[in-house]
């Protein structure tokens, strides 16, 4: 089963390739790092068990929700958007990878470090006010997994 966090309004698929997954903003100890001032050092942690997805909140100052809701805790079910702090991500779960999502209107401010530049929007904050809120200088950095190596 493959697992992956895609932004929301486009930008390269971010893989769950592991079964307990940090985000935060702080490089140490974080799998996922979104270097942005609204996502807390270590914010939450992703957990994959028997093709499922859960999310745990720890204790993050601007929240964790799923389709909205702020959460301490849930389920990540196919199709959900996944919201750490300002940065949204649609649930993928499946047979198959999900190839980068084509972009409409500004494109994402999220940044994968390796992959995407710096320059792209992550909402269209015409559609989303204080969307701006996630600069473009925020970034998504993923930590080596052992199997690509």
């Amino acid at each position: 089963m493959i697992a992956q966090l895609i932004p929301e309004n486009g930008g390269e698929p971010i893989m769950i390739h592991k079964d307990l997954m940090v985000v935060g903003r702080q490089e140490e100890g974080c799998d996922i790092t979104i270097d942005h001032k609204s996502v807390s050092k270590i914010h939450c942690v992703i957990v994959k068990t028997d093709g499922l997805l859960f999310v745990r909140d720890l204790l993050s100052t601007n929240g964790t929700r799923v389709n909205g809701q702020r959460v301490t805790r849930g389920a990540l079910l196919p199709g959900d958007v996944l919201a750490v702090a300002n940065a949204k991500f649609r649930v993928h779960l499946g047979p198959d990878q999900v190839e980068r999502l084509p972009v409409s209107g500004n494109e994402t401010q999220a940044m994968i470090s390796k992959s995407l530049p710096k320059n792209q929007p992550i909402t269209d904050s015409a559609k989303n006010p204080g969307a701006d809120l996630f600069a473009p200088d925020a970034e998504i950095r993923l930590k080596e997994s052992p199997e690509s190596n």
